[in-house]
């Protein structure tokens, strides 16, 4: 079973696919080829929330908080702010060259997580990096969007950061909602 068939198992996705993502202008406007494993992600789930905290972002949303582009756009800037006033870089980003993408974000925290892009490595090589948002601490994780995203929801991920969502929500079952459903608003 992959990690997908699991994910899908655990919190299913919703009845009507997603609309279709033309991959090749969506990396085309990051520069950058994306994760497989990401695209897998968006094409099952699309936009939305999982159990109520993970937002998951995906190219041309029609919501500006759900874009992977106007979210790109966005954390650049921030962040680039924040290391101009002497924030630390986490260590992997001292590479020339190296850079973070934002697919997905905790709802109400301000924390993002993000693949830490590296010149020369294939994007399913990919790291996840947490960043808490609302401070500079970074956490990592060698692992692909996908399977962490199942590890946070199944509880077995190594984070400080996620820990609550098996200790305190418990959720019965695992549940995705659409943005649309979400932000009562249609396409």
């Amino acid at each position: 079973m992959t990690a997908l068939d699991a994910l899908v198992r655990l919190c299913p996705p919703p009845a009507a696919p997603p609309p279709a993502v033309d991959w090749a202008t969506a990396e085309r406007a990051l520069g950058t080829a994306l994760p497989f494993d990401y695209k897998q992600l968006v094409e099952t789930y699309g936009d939305g929330v999982f159990d109520e905290t993970i937002w998951l972002l995906v190219p041309d949303s029609a919501y500006d908080d759900c874009d992977l582009h106007a979210q790109t756009a966005e954390r650049d800037e921030v962040l680039a702010e924040l290391w101009d006033a002497g924030e630390e870089k986490p260590a992997g980003l001292l590479e020339p060259g190296a850079r973070v993408l934002p697919w997905a974000f905790e709802e109400g925290t301000g924390a993002f997580l993000y693949w830490l892009a590296r010149p020369g490595q294939h994007p399913d090589e990919w790291p996840v990096l947490y960043n808490e948002g609302r401070g500079p601490l970074w956490e990592r994780h060698d692992t692909g969007c996908l399977a962490f995203l199942l590890a946070v929801l199944t509880g077995t991920a190594k984070t400080e950061y996620f820990g609550y969502l098996h200790e305190v929500l418990k959720p019965a079952e695992h549940r995705f909602e659409t943005a649309d459903e979400t932000l009562g608003a249609s396409r």
